[in-house]
């Protein structure tokens, strides 16, 4: 699969927690492409701003599985434990099925 990575804002490092975080939001959330959309790409965004991070992970597959939970095989961790996570973090977090197709997870982590 293919995976777009845009960059944006001046990189740096961030607190521990927030890189962390950070990278297995985005690591779900491509797994969940590799999963669940059966689609050859998705686009990544990491946008650092003075005051958060944000994350936005896009793909132009099939939608969400079943009640719109991205884990569709019954488990049904994966978004619960990005949402968490972004959410002990005090930041905001969302995840569902695109009006125009495809899904996206979009993550915002304060700095």
């Amino acid at each position: 699969m293919r995976v777009d990575v845009r960059w944006q804002g001046r990189r740096r490092t961030l607190a521990p927690d927030v890189e962390l975080s950070a990278f297995r939001i985005v690591r779900e959330s491509v797994t969940n492409v590799v999963r669940h959309a059966n689609t050859r790409r998705c686009w990544v965004s990491v946008d650092y701003g003075e005051a958060e991070l944000a994350i936005e992970v896009v793909d132009d597959g099939r939608g969400g599985a079943g009640s719109g939970d991205r884990d569709g095989d019954g488990d049904g961790y994966g978004i619960a434990g990005m949402r968490e996570r972004v959410e002990l973090l005090a930041g905001r977090f969302s995840a569902g099925v695109r009006p125009e197709g495809g899904f996206r997870v979009s993550a915002r982590l304060p700095v």
